[in-house]
């Protein structure tokens, strides 16, 4: 190297890394060595640019831990919900709490998801992701260990709403984290974080009961179960308390900031888009963040994957309320019906993974949404002609239906240039789509009580399966809210 340093290339050198250097963000590398580098400082070099910024090793272990984290988190984000659906009647009788009490219990995930998942991004702005994403694990095991124990019905609602209100925030701030810490790998990434929702709702659901019989039989005991997961996923993000800068994912490096301010007036200027960064999920280390007047609500393509997204959590509520009880109604067992529920949920685990990354390869996600709507119509009409015979083929069906959840999430990650832009989309998309799902839930139990039968109830779910894949068509193609905010349209 000193032989190498010498001279004019010496100073030249020299001149190119301080150049480097003066660009750079505190704490990042002034260069990378690449294959085709020649030229580029030696192994001491970067040992000691690690050692001068004393945060090198530290981040590389951080990023490697971040998936463990966000698997732990979204683990978490609906056992509290299918484990009380589990013990439901025990809970109701446990309590003296009414029908009516039950029935806004039911419709609560919702109405918090709405309330607070809106809240989520001013937070994350002023706190950083990553630090309310741990409060809000804390808030998961902090509702799920009080809860059983309350011992009235308000004080469970109470528990309950502070449990929600954690797995609001993490909700929105999943998308917003894979987009800023995994630019390039949107579609896996969120393929992991979906396929491990989609575990934990279905891990809920089949082994709460079980469970609470082993524990003695208190309904208590089998609630309070899953608290420890939310504990555990807590532990993961305390690395993350404070992050409030941009993630690494998302600094460009300094040889591409110095490259792109010596561009000529045709080459392009910094901070404008080239062809190849309209495509979303392209060169996502080159985006600048949006105008902080960023207004969604201008966009139209935010609008239709709030509908989308609506409709979608719409038919997810549905299935995991009523779907027993429509088998039983059949006449199918009470133990294959929760059976077949589990078989719906734990069809996501797979296919969680598979169509994100499908989804992030496609210019269109719009044929995608077509699949899975066409195959719950095809679920909901079987259902109605022969429930009980090709109840396995009909569950089947509505677990790849169901797979419209992690869809959605992937188009929140791809429809928005940065960070910021996913932090917005992502609650207006979950905010107002929650408020949509409110009153299905509610509305298919008035059909069913009214009319006696699953018909009408049947003809509403497949009703609603139209509109949901129109907007997801109009969701999937491809553009970004930032464009379409901008032009005011």
């Amino acid at each position: 190297m000193m032989g190498f340093m010498a001279g004019k290339e010496s100073r030249t050198t020299a001149s190119t890394t301080a150049c480097a250097t003066a660009s750079a963000p505190e704490g990042t590398e002034t260069r990378e060595r690449t294959a085709g580098d020649t030229d580029g400082p030696g192994p001491g070099h970067r040992e000691a640019g690690d050692r001068g910024t004393g945060r090198s090793g530290t981040r590389a272990w951080t990023v490697r831990l971040l998936p463990v984290g966000i698997v732990l988190a979204a683990l978490n984000l609906r056992p509290a919900i299918t484990s009380l659906g589990a013990l439901l009647e025990e809970v109701r009788t446990g309590l003296g709490m009414s029908g009516t009490v039950a029935g806004l219990l039911t419709s609560l995930p919702a109405l918090c998801f709405a309330v607070f998942g809106v809240t989520a991004p001013r937070l994350a702005r002023r706190l950083g992701p990553g630090t309310v994403v741990c409060a809000g694990m804390a808030a998961i095991g902090a509702g799920l260990l009080i809860r059983p124990f309350t011992g009235s019905t308000t004080g469970f609602v109470a528990a309950s709403a502070l449990a929600l209100m954690g797995i609001a925030v993490g909700n929105v701030l999943m998308p917003v984290i894979v987009k800023q810490w995994f630019p390039d790998r949107v579609g896996s990434m969120t393929g992991l974080y979906s396929m491990a929702l989609a575990l934990g709702t279905a891990l809920a659901a089949a082994v709460t009961v079980p469970a609470t019989e082993a524990l003695g039989g208190n309904w208590e005991s089998g609630l309070v179960l899953w608290a420890g997961l939310a504990v555990a996923a807590v532990l993961p993000w305390l690395l993350f308390l404070g992050e409030r800068g941009r993630a690494p994912a998302e600094r460009t490096p300094a040889r591409e900031r110095h490259r792109e301010e010596r561009r000529t007036p045709g080459e392009g200027t910094p901070g404008e888009e080239t062809p190849g960064e309209r495509l979303p999920g392209r060169h996502p280390a080159r985006k600048r963040a949006p105008a902080p007047g960023l207004r969604i609500t201008r966009s139209r393509t935010a609008w239709a994957l709030a509908v989308f997204f609506g409709l979608q959590a719409t038919a997810a509520y549905i299935t995991m309320g009523w779907m027993p009880q429509i088998f039983r109604d059949a006449g199918v067992p009470a133990s294959t019906a929760g059976l077949l529920l589990a078989l719906i949920m734990v069809m996501g685990v797979p296919l969680a993974f598979v169509i994100p990354r499908v989804a992030a390869r496609l210019p269109r996600q719009g044929p995608i949404v077509v699949v899975l709507g066409v195959s719950g119509l095809t679920g909901y009409a079987g259902l109605y002609f022969a429930p009980a015979a090709g109840a396995l083929v009909w569950a089947l069906l509505l677990g790849v239906a169901n797979c419209a959840f992690p869809l959605a999430l992937t188009m929140v990650g791809m429809r928005a240039r940065s960070g910021a832009g996913v932090a917005e989309l992502s609650a207006f998309a979950q905010s107002t789509g929650y408020l949509i799902s409110l009153p299905g839930p509610l509305l298919v139990g008035v059909l069913y009580q009214h009319s006696g039968g699953w018909g009408l109830p049947l003809a509403l779910m497949s009703a609603l399966l139209i509109p949901q894949m129109a907007a997801g068509v109009l969701a999937g193609r491809a553009r970004t809210v930032e464009e379409e905010a901008a032009a005011g349209h």
